[in-house]
């Protein structure tokens, strides 16, 4: 998976008890509108994704935290790899993977990946996101 990118906000949300990456509902969404690290709220109208059909979930993936831990002061979140497989007509395009907590009230962001170039998921394609499950999606100190 390409780098992780984390929204400014984030930090500010994390330190105000909005935030249980242990237990929260986080989602993976796609979509073709850069994210910019100012941004900290998921709203569709600011990140268009693509439609709840052939196979992408409406709000995008549901993911599955396998770790959320400390050791000597430096906490990791670690979720289990991600699949969408396309059906039907297909998924995209988007290039950006998009972090988001939706059991906040606001459904504040966490980060980003940018793929590098919009892509688009024909029938019986998928796009594997991997985690990281050695070091994390993320870490705070």
């Amino acid at each position: 998976m390409a780098d992780f990118n984390k929204f400014r906000s984030f930090v500010e949300a994390q330190a105000e008890k909005v935030h249980n990456l242990g237990s929260d509902d986080l989602r993976l969404a796609l979509t073709n509108t850069a994210p910019v690290n100012t941004d900290s709220l998921y709203t569709v109208g600011a990140f268009p994704v693509p439609a709840a059909a052939n196979n992408y979930p409406s709000g995008g993936g549901d993911l599955a935290i396998s770790s959320s831990a400390q050791s000597s002061g430096l906490y990791k979140l670690c979720i289990t790899d991600f699949t969408f497989t396309a059906t039907a007509g297909g998924i995209g395009p988007f290039r950006y993977a998009i972090l988001y907590n939706n059991s906040a009230t606001n459904k504040e962001l966490i980060g980003w990946w940018d793929y590098g170039s919009a892509l688009t998921l024909a029938v019986d394609d998928s796009l594997l996101c991997d985690f990281d499950g050695a070091n994390g999606v993320l870490t705070v100190e």
